[in-house]
């Protein structure tokens, strides 16, 4: 996905067609970025940083069915004739967001066959990424979800130099989006520290160790 992220960023960042009807704003960590129920008048596209899709039912309960790292585009439920969000998202660090109206987006769609194309392609990894996590969630150990997202949240196999730091996550959080509870990521956190996969004082650095770990018992998707 490295060349169509690429292709992602020159449409949004400098395209006549994109860029000018384009938005950027920064989201610090935890800033929501559109709620469950509000109007879906736009699509979104993360230039920098991570965000997180949540779902609350109507007895409460609120779980994390995506998360979303750079050159991700969500928010795509406005092209359809769906008129409010299915879902919730919020920044999970601080993170740059492009927002395109949905009026503007469906006029490139049907006047840039290129761009189209690419929106497709990226939609449709995104759902295989998704389903991935969810057979994750079904099958896998918390300990093994919990690598896996600390590696997409370093960008390991999505970029050729991983991001040096990753702004610390509170363990609540990264509870939430394993689908675990905050003592057991306190206890594999040790464990990831005390072998060596991760640096965990102030920011959090995540080491090509902790892929090795996946990968030598064939959890890693890519």
């Amino acid at each position: 996905m490295a060349d169509t992220d690429s292709l992602a960023f020159n449409y949004l960042g400098s395209s006549k067609s994109v860029g000018s009807r384009s938005t950027t704003q920064e989201y610090r960590s935890g800033q929501k970025i559109f709620g469950q129920g509000d109007k879906a008048d736009a699509i979104f596209y993360i230039q920098n940083g991570n965000a997180k899709l949540t779902v609350l039912s109507t007895s409460g309960r609120k779980a994390v069915i995506a998360i979303l790292r750079r050159g991700d585009f969500f928010g795509e439920s406005c092209l359809t004739s769906r008129s409010l969000r299915a879902s919730s998202a919020t920044a999970i660090r601080a993170s740059t967001i492009v927002r395109v109206k949905r009026t503007d987006i469906v006029r490139i769609l049907r006047q840039d066959p290129a761009f189209a194309k690419l929106l497709v392609s990226h939609l449709l990894f995104r759902i295989r990424r998704i389903e991935e996590d969810l057979v994750d969630q079904v099958c896998n150990s918390s300990e093994k979800r919990l690598a896996r997202l600390l590696l997409m949240l370093a960008d390991f196999g999505h970029q050729e130099s991983p991001a040096p730091g990753v702004p610390k996550i509170d363990q609540e959080t990264l509870a939430e989006m394993v689908g675990t509870t905050r003592s057991r990521v306190s206890f594999f956190m040790n464990r990831f520290r005390a072998k060596g996969y991760i640096d965990y004082n102030g920011s959090l650095h995540v080491h090509a160790s902790l892929r090795t770990f996946l990968l030598e018992r064939g959890e890693l998707a890519d």
